[in-house]
């Protein structure tokens, strides 16, 4: 039987729900920039003079950035204080926004998207480390389910508000609309987050250079990939090569280091490394439709940039309920379970989208998506509670930004594989239904097209059309059922995950309220 005594806040503020409010409009931002740029690439290609496989470096370069940073949070959150790093953290992402949206060149936005993506990196950890210490262990489920709407609905709305304001307004807008909620965020966070005893600790710079160079070259692979043709390309070669080598000699120096990067209490916690794992597929499923999707529905159905938006809002709408729910019922039920049925839910909305055709309607869009946010919130409270109900107070800040680095891995490894898949695979597709297309299934006779002239060329490119969006629509479909195993494959890892404790004050407050 827990004390009544023993739920209370690491941290006691005034105006909670103010700070709240702060925490989360920084996070949000964070979270839109790492999707908003995306739908301006175009225009900045043309304003800033780059050409198509250069201004890919805006994207990269921000999350090179944020990769190499995030390791550093807890390190920097114990030397200068919490407070200090995130305020200096908003300042600085809003300093590089302005600087991001006045830049005249490539090699200026890429060098001002590389200090935005340092700023960036502390913000989610942080935030999700300030949830948990200003929030009592019982309404731990709540506050996740509140950081969790953050990190979900952002790279939802991302596109839809970036391509909204380059259609409206400027591409800059979409690093200037930051200043005002910037602004707004340092203030909430200098009137009422507290000071946080420090504490000299000694610095990891080897373990954090093999983790970087690790990180480094494996972004640098995943993003390059796609534009050098993958492993036919020596630069991806070194690059996998420099990722390895980094990877593996960080994992051996965590074992055998005696101030390791990462507490090694920490790492020793069987549910934070779970957890981890399941944050790694989390990032790798959520992510991948999200970069599947608006290509998909603007290519093959001629959907425009915002009606892709809206159409996949329904996602976000699923997510909210699922979250409002799980935040109420996690302390009631295994969380375990909740977990599992999300990744359920998830695995049989991809199982759906392999029914899809190019014939369908929006309803199957809306339908798909609005269940797949219903397994994103069921899963993503319950999974954050289990990470840390194990796992010591003063290691909140370390294990947070492990948890926010392996979702990001994850989204990048999502992204890059089922882009490489879907070239493949779309290449196999085209050349299967090729191979079936002959004069004895076609009103006219495809050597004599050329004796039409225009009207026979026309009629070649137009079958040369068709059997291309055939050939992408079977290629998408490949990616659905292979994301849909993913899900499938990570439930058995609920057998590694440790119950909580539950608490009976936990459950007569909730009675209570």
């Amino acid at each position: 039987m827990a004390s009544p005594a023993a739920d209370l806040p690491n941290v006691t503020v005034r105006h909670k729900w103010l700070l709240t409010f702060s925490v989360m409009a920084a996070m949000l931002m964070q979270v839109l920039d790492t999707t908003i740029a995306n739908v301006a690439l175009p225009h900045m290609q043309a304003s800033l003079g780059a050409t198509q496989d250069s201004i890919s470096w805006v994207l990269t370069s921000y999350i090179l950035a944020s990769a190499v940073a995030i390791p550093l949070t807890g390190w920097l959150s114990e030397r200068f204080g919490a407070r200090m790093l995130f305020i200096g953290s908003v300042a600085l992402f809003v300093v590089a926004s302005i600087l991001c949206g006045i830049a005249t060149s490539l090699p200026e936005m890429v060098a001002f998207r590389l200090l935005q993506g340092v700023g960036g990196a502390f913000l989610g950890p942080l935030a999700q480390t300030v949830m948990l210490d200003i929030n009592r262990p019982s309404d731990h489920p709540k506050a996740m389910s509140i950081y969790g709407m953050g990190v979900m609905i952002g790279p939802i709305l991302g596109p839809i508000l970036g391509g909204w304001l380059t259609e409206n307004y400027d591409w800059r807008w979409v690093f200037l609309v930051n200043i005002p909620i910037g602004i707004a965020c340092f203030a909430g966070l200098w009137l009422l987050l507290p000071r946080q005893a420090t504490r000299r600790r000694s610095f990891d710079l080897a373990g954090w250079s093999m983790i970087a160079l690790g990180l480094s070259a494996l972004q640098l692979m995943l993003d390059r990939g796609p534009h050098v043709d993958w492993f036919g390309s020596t630069e991806i070669w070194v690059e996998a090569g420099l990722a390895v080598t980094g990877l593996w000699m960080f994992g051996v120096h965590m074992m055998t280091a005696r101030r390791p990067l990462f507490p090694a209490g920490m790492m020793q916690d069987r549910n934070l490394v779970t957890g981890t794992l399941f944050m790694f597929v989390m990032g790798l499923v959520m992510m991948a439709a999200m970069a599947l999707l608006p290509p998909m529905l603007q290519n093959l159905f001629g959907y425009p940039v915002l009606d892709t938006g809206v159409l996949l809002s329904a996602r976000g709408v699923g997510v909210l309920i699922a979250m409002g729910i799980a935040g109420r019922i996690t302390t009631l039920v295994d969380p375990r379970l909740l977990v599992g049925l999300g990744f359920a839910i998830m695995a049989g909305s991809l199982w759906m989208m392999t029914g899809w055709s190019l014939e369908m309607d929006w309803r199957p869009i809306v339908f798909t998506g609005f269940i797949q946010g219903l397994g994103l919130g069921l899963l993503f409270v319950p999974l954050n509670v289990l990470s840390f109900a194990t796992l010591p107070g003063q290691y909140r800040t370390d294990a947070a930004s492990l948890l926010n680095l392996s979702r990001n891995l994850g989204s990048s490894v999502g992204i890059a594989i089922v882009t490489a898949l879907l070239a493949r695979n779309l290449q196999v597709s085209h050349a299967d239904i090729a191979a079936t297309v002959t004069p004895y299934n076609l009103p006219v006779d495809p050597g004599m097209a050329s004796a039409l002239g225009a009207p026979g060329d026309m009629a070649m490119t137009a079958l040369d059309a068709m059997v291309n969006r055939q050939a992408a629509m079977i290629a998408y479909l490949d990616d659905f059922h292979m994301m849909m195993f993913v899900a499938l494959a990570a439930i058995p890892l609920l057998l590694l995950l440790r119950k909580p404790a539950r608490k009976a004050d936990d459950l007569l407050h909730m009675a209570m309220e």
